[in-house]
């Protein structure tokens, strides 16, 4: 049985900190940056964007250095593509190029684990395919695929944002790639909702749940209880997004991931126990 996924997205760049002094990053599994773009400048040259700038920037020191450090304790660096400022239909438009400058961000950094493909843009299926090729051949097999639809494209076959139906991606050579869905289940977060994904065709280690922060905590808190409780394989869950995460928002972040770990069974270490891990073993002696 695998350990359900445990995603923040990071999009407003507020410190890791709380989760990184964690001696378990508070069961953090995942953290997908948010969000890339591409796009032209005015001289007509094209870029990539993390949000409104180069990713290179010296105002995103602080946050791959945080980043590079969670990559070290074991928590995936997920490049998040597109979202709401898009980013797939200026890519396809001259795919050669845009592409070439999304490998060579991911070579740049070699700590983002995979890419999350969030299409909310009309595309053609044949395009993501071919995207999703490309990165299966031109990265290891173990670099994360995911993709962020909204619960209606997993839980019926009709066409999701992207224009095109998700089960016809999923039946394909490349749908077999994608490690995971981030279902977006921001308009009915309940059992029924997860469901529904599952008797779709969908198996629930590759469903993640994912809500937004202002949705109502203490309900997802019972739902993701009776799913834990429902499959075994359960698939995890997101929040969108790490800075405004609840139960206290702005305050403490982390708390979000502290809180699902334990209805989730993550293990997480207490203070006392990690410290113990570091001290020297008593030797034994035969006299």
């Amino acid at each position: 049985m695998s350990t359900p996924r445990l995603i923040y997205y990071y999009q407003t760049f507020k410190t890791l900190r709380p989760v990184l002094d964690d001696p378990n990053c508070c069961g953090v599994t995942h953290i997908h940056v948010s969000a890339f773009h591409f796009g032209t400048n005015p001289d007509n040259t094209p870029y990539i964007h993390m949000n409104n700038y180069p990713p290179t920037d010296k105002r995103f020191d602080g946050v791959w250095k945080e980043l590079e450090e969670a990559h070290e304790k074991g928590i995936k660096i997920v490049l998040m593509l597109g979202g709401a400022g898009s980013a797939y239909q200026v890519m396809f438009s001259d795919y050669d190029t845009y592409y070439g400058l999304l490998k060579d961000t991911l070579y740049q950094f070699p700590i983002i684990d995979g890419i999350d493909l969030d299409i909310e843009e009309e595309v053609q299926l044949d395009d993501v395919r071919r995207l999703i090729n490309d990165i299966e051949h031109d990265f290891e097999t173990q670099f994360i695929i995911s993709m962020a639809p909204i619960q209606d494209s997993l839980q019926s076959d009709v066409p999701g944002m992207g224009g095109f139906v998700y089960k016809d991606l999923y039946k394909t050579v490349e749908g077999s790639l994608i490690h995971y869905f981030n279902g977006q289940f921001y308009f009915d977060y309940s059992v029924n909702s997860y469901d529904e994904c599952i008797k779709n065709g969908y198996p629930a280690d590759k469903v993640v749940m994912g809500m937004i922060s202002s949705q109502d905590f203490n309900k997802i808190q019972e739902v993701v209880t009776e799913l834990v409780k429902k499959y075994p394989n359960f698939g995890g869950v997101y929040n969108w997004e790490y800075f405004s995460s609840p139960p206290h928002n702005q305050t403490d972040p982390s708390l979000w991931a502290r809180i699902m770990s334990k209805i989730l069974g993550i293990h997480t270490r207490s203070w006392t126990e990690w410290i113990s891990s570091w001290l020297p073993r008593p030797s034994l002696s035969l006299w």
